[in-house]
């Protein structure tokens, strides 16, 4: 029986939390352009700018961490792969 490395099973974790911190991220800047052009038609009411303003920042927060996490993950994938791991 074979044991899974540990190292292998951290990075599929920190890949999964990286997919939905990108979900996460993505979507409050869906809301923030959704929020934002429905303000556009409706001239700007109080209510559109603070769920806006709300989306932009959640998502300014959610997602630089999984995007240099992402690319920390697929950089140590190809490592391995290229040592043959």
């Amino acid at each position: 029986m074979v044991a899974e490395d540990p190292v292998v099973a951290r990075r599929a974790r920190i890949a999964r939390l990286v997919t939905l911190g990108k979900r996460v991220g993505y979507l409050a800047l869906l809301i923030a352009i959704v929020a934002f052009f429905i303000g556009v038609g409706t001239s700007f009411a109080s209510w559109t700018v603070t769920v806006f303003v709300a989306g932009l920042a959640v998502a300014c927060v959610v997602l630089p961490l999984p995007i240099v996490f992402g690319y920390g993950v697929r950089a140590a994938d190809r490592a391995a792969r290229e040592r043959g791991i």
